[in-house]
């Protein structure tokens, strides 16, 4: 199956290329490595360092033999991406190629406004170019659990059965999302509704949930594949931040009560989820909403977990209650139902006493990485206006307009505002040429 991965350079996507790839089927990447651009913008890096994709990929192709093609460029400039699909012809797009933190959204205006725009006109980019080129291509968009909030009643898969003055109908589960960033998904879940509806498309979309590990068998094959492992208080995870601070002695940073309930599962689960929706495409005219976790714990939960870990390492862990930057119920019923996957065919990795052991050695082993200023939450959703700690880097807005610039690949590109169209020509990454 050919098969194009926005966005994979990132975390779940570069994960999922090589997930893919090594399953034998034809995969191209497209992204504009804005991932590694936010790290310097907050001045934090990825506690495992990351190589410059051209070596990650000429080293895939050297180990397996399969070659992973890039084009590098942005979703947003829809120019770039329509030519990009058409010569890629892809029967299935996986999109992971959005600003992904909801911490990040919510600094100040300038973030909430790049967020949205970034990840709803780059979805609507998307969509307009499969219906125009590839119109049977099915997409595969990796949405969030955050979209539906903490309602108080179960959580369906994406539709819900409502009987209202004697009638009934099944409509979309209500959205109460907790960020400029998750409001950002609702928009893109409700656009892919309505072009599968008017266009009939064929989409799934999958709510995800808290993804933890950084190891797949495939990234385990050479340390060139290593894969992120952010700690940070705007794009770290709980258990990833709960893990590199037990490792420095820093208090576990649960905030409020810590009862905040969410859906998780590992890394490899990831990928494999995304396999089966693709194997498996929705139907011409289908929205498929699949919800994307295997496991639910509250941050308290995780915490205790963490420590337990900690201690058989022979580091002590405490648990200090922070004030919740966020608005949220810190305390709250939460039953997301999760069975479509499984019915499927996924086979879950539950979090185990071993993968913690293995998070908890990869924070050791890379400690003299962690600064410690990058912890405590700087972000408040109450505040309009956040300070970032680093001062040096561009503003949001201007990371698309910077002179032309190293792209961490090895490979000068201009950007995509400057006179010449940006990134025209696709990257052939795989053989070392452009």
């Amino acid at each position: 199956m050919k098969i194009a991965v926005l966005g994979g350079d990132g975390y779940c996507g570069w994960a999922t290329a090589l997930h893919l790839s090594a399953r034998g089927h034809s995969v191209s990447i497209v992204d504009n490595f804005s991932r590694r651009q936010w790290d310097h913008e907050i001045g934090a890096q990825t506690l495992t360092p990351i190589r410059p994709l051209a070596e990650r990929l000429r080293v895939w192709e050297e180990l397996t033999g399969k070659a992973i093609e890039l084009f590098v460029g942005d979703v947003t400039d829809y120019d770039f991406l329509s030519a990009t699909i058409k010569e890629i012809e892809p029967e299935a797009l996986i999109h992971f190629a959005e600003q992904r933190a909801a911490p990040y959204s919510m600094i100040d205006r300038k973030h909430a406004v790049f967020t949205q725009v970034n990840n709803v006109v780059g979805t609507l980019n998307v969509l307009f170019a499969i219906r125009e080129y590839v119109p049977d291509c099915h997409l595969v968009k990796l949405g969030t659990m955050g979209e539906y909030g903490t309602p108080n009643i179960d959580i369906e898969e994406g539709y819900i059965k409502i009987e209202h003055n004697g009638r009934s109908d099944v409509v979309p589960y209500p959205k109460q999302a907790g960020s400029f960033y998750h409001l950002s998904k609702v928009h893109d879940s409700h656009n892919i509704m309505f072009t599968c509806k008017v266009w009939g498309l064929r989409a799934t979309d999958l709510n995800q949930g808290v993804v933890y590990g950084t190891v797949t068998d495939e990234v385990a094959m050479d340390e060139t594949f290593v894969n992120r492992f952010d700690y940070d208080e705007i794009f770290g995870t709980v258990l990833n931040r709960f893990c590199v601070q037990a490792v420095i002695g820093h208090p576990l940073t649960v905030y409020g009560k810590g009862g905040q309930t969410r859906g998780f599962l590992d890394i490899r689960d990831t990928v494999r989820c995304v396999e089966i929706a693709c194997l498996n495409p929705a139907a011409r005219g289908e929205c498929r909403v699949y919800n994307q976790f295997t496991e639910q714990f509250s941050v308290l939960e995780i915490a205790q977990m963490v420590k337990t870990a900690a201690k058989k390492l022979g580091v002590a862990v405490t648990v200090k209650h922070f004030p919740d930057p966020r608005v949220e119920a810190e305390e709250h019923y939460y039953n997301a139902k999760h069975s479509k996957l499984l019915d499927l065919g996924l086979q879950p990795h539950f979090l185990s006493h071993s993968l913690l052991d293995s998070l908890m050695n990869i924070a050791l082993q890379y400690r003299d990485r962690i600064d410690a200023s990058l912890i405590q939450p700087s972000v408040n959703w109450r505040r309009t206006r956040n300070e970032l700690r680093h001062k040096e880097s561009p503003p949001v807005s201007a990371l698309a307009s910077v002179p032309p610039f190293e792209n961490g690949d090895g490979i000068k590109r201009k950007n995509k505002r400057t006179s010449r169209p940006a990134f025209e020509k696709k990257a052939r990454i795989a053989s070392g040429k452009s």
